[in-house]
């Protein structure tokens, strides 16, 4: 399942553009290798990232993964329920299950990401 609308990485982040700011999660691919997510770590508010900074992890029942900020901004709101929900980001990874909120410092930066079409491609091609 992968969403229109939406820019994608190829460490599997969404993010959705709204104004200045891009609300951040991972795909329905990413939790689906994943598993059963029992932890979610998220950054603190007013913290600034980088394009492709690691801004937190996710821990399932398989593995630890580290995230990956799809755009360099400051963080301005993070998705509490996760401490005590975290299996929203597998039953609703588009809603529920965003991760995290930035102010973007670089809308350009949304060049470097792939459309919905460009990121099906690349699951394709990286035969997922």
């Amino acid at each position: 399942m992968v969403l229109e609308g939406l820019h994608y990485t190829k460490a599997h982040e969404w993010v959705k553009v709204e104004g200045d700011r891009g609300r951040i999660g991972i795909t329905y691919f990413a939790q689906s290798q994943l598993g059963d997510i029992v932890f979610a770590e998220m950054p603190h508010v007013g913290r600034v990232l980088r394009q492709m900074e690691t801004f937190g992890v996710v821990e399932s029942v398989k593995a630890v993964s580290d995230l990956y900020c799809p755009l360099t901004g400051e963080v301005i709101e993070v998705n509490s329920s996760l401490e005590s929900n975290p299996d929203q980001i597998n039953t609703d990874p588009y809603g529920r299950g965003w991760m995290l909120v930035v102010k973007l410092a670089d809308p350009k930066e949304l060049e470097h990401l792939m459309t919905a079409e460009e990121y099906r491609a690349y699951l394709a091609a990286e035969d997922h």
